[in-house]
């Protein structure tokens, strides 16, 4: 071979570059495509896990304050659960489906416990004493969390440790 037919053979084409830079654009694009992804699913994510941290937090002081309670009314409504503490306190937790948020009423002072609720129910089961006194002797708690379009639901129970037999 000539030196010429050599020199002809020694580098890309232009054809050749362009096709290059095609599937390397394309590499790229779904390298960054899967990234953001990745970014928006791990947000979700993070979202979901503090709402579903709040609420769990605010079930875990519901039925703290349930065990040690002195009474609980067994005739609040199904969205409130009404007790008196340990400590002599006259508290409800109130759950209002306009605002999505669970509240704490203590002292004629509302604080909020957890937002992005979308249900709550307090289910109190209740017996008779021998003084046809109806009083609670558990509740069951479940709360329904959202964020974005993902909801999860925490149940929890308590049993009135005062009314045990």
């Amino acid at each position: 071979m000539s030196t010429r037919s050599i020199k002809s053979f020694a580098g890309f084409t232009l054809v050749e570059i362009l096709i290059a830079l095609a599937v390397t654009g394309i590499l790229l694009a779904a390298v960054a495509v899967a990234f953001n992804a990745s970014i928006i699913n791990y947000q979700t994510n993070e979202d979901i896990f503090k709402s579903i941290n709040k609420a769990r937090q605010a079930l875990y002081r519901i039925t703290t304050q349930l065990r040690t309670a002195n009474a609980v009314d067994p005739n609040s409504p199904d969205n409130e659960c009404a007790l008196i503490t340990a400590a002599g306190n006259d508290i409800t937790y109130r759950y209002d489906n306009s605002s999505n948020k669970l509240y704490l009423d203590e002292n004629s002072n509302s604080y909020v416990l957890c937002d992005n609720v979308t249900d709550m129910t307090f289910i109190k089961n209740t017996a008779v004493d021998e003084h046809s006194v109806t009083y609670v002797k558990s509740v069951q708690i479940s709360m329904t969390v959202e964020s974005g379009d993902i909801e999860r639901t925490v149940s929890a129970a308590a049993v009135i440790r005062k009314n045990l037999p």
